[in-house]
């Protein structure tokens, strides 16, 4: 039953769209990092959050913490594990929470509070999404708590959100160009070197899992071993 086509497909795209929405959560946690240790900094466009320092400092610990979880989600997600579809939930969940908590405090603050909306509304859309999948119909050929029987949909999960988010990481700064940039300086490129070096690790990465014989899902051991 679950070697149907369209299963296959939605199993993919609901690893990838995970992957993505952990990559936005994470992203979005140590970016706000900026804000909240030096908030009336920037030309004191976030001089609405100086009092409320601490709170814009949770936002960073929290986000961080779920994108991490969403993170180990994917794995799960690709392993077939029985703790798969109730971590991501628990993931996007915290993702949800977090920055609709965090948009709300920003437009209240400050007057604006992008791009926490689209961290927000990704959790949103993979959330729906992970919601349908419980569908009875859907469930009985998706079912993320079993091992895929065929292996190479976990390989093509895997190497899909590899390079994909490897593209996202090596982009996102050109895409938040337009609301980190302050006083013609692009904040979102102040990690520029290091977000190279990830995201072109990532893409690699994905281009090695997809070419290998023998597939071990993003050739991370220490990823791998999660339960």
């Amino acid at each position: 039953m679950r070697n149907k086509w369209w299963a296959k497909l939605l199993r993919i795209v609901g690893i990838v769209l995970m992957s993505l929405t952990a990559a936005f959560t994470l992203m979005g946690g140590a970016g706000t990092s900026c804000v909240a240790l030096n908030p009336t900094g920037f030309g004191g466009k976030f001089a609405g959050i100086a009092s409320f320092q601490w709170l814009w400092i949770l936002f960073v610990l929290i986000g961080v913490a779920a994108g991490i979880l969403g993170v180990r989600a994917v794995v799960l997600l690709i392993k077939g594990s029985k703790k798969a579809y109730r971590a991501a939930i628990i993931a996007l969940l915290l993702g949800t929470i977090l920055n609709a908590i965090h948009m709300v405090a920003s437009r209240s603050l400050r007057g604006s509070s992008m791009p926490v909306d689209g961290v927000l509304y990704m959790n949103i859309l993979t959330f729906l999404v992970f919601l349908l999948f419980r569908i009875p119909g859907i469930w009985k050929s998706v079912n993320f708590e079993k091992p895929v029987e065929n292996e190479q949909t976990g390989k093509k999960a895997a190497v899909f959100s590899l390079v994909i988010v490897g593209v996202l990481t090596l982009t996102i700064q050109f895409v938040m160009a337009p609301t980190h940039t302050i006083d013609g300086i692009n904040y979102a490129n102040v990690w520029h070197v290091v977000m190279s070096i990830i995201g072109s690790v990532l893409i690699l990465s994905g281009i090695l899992t997809n070419i290998v014989k023998r597939f071990t899902p993003i050739d991370v051991k220490t990823l791998w071993a999660v339960k």
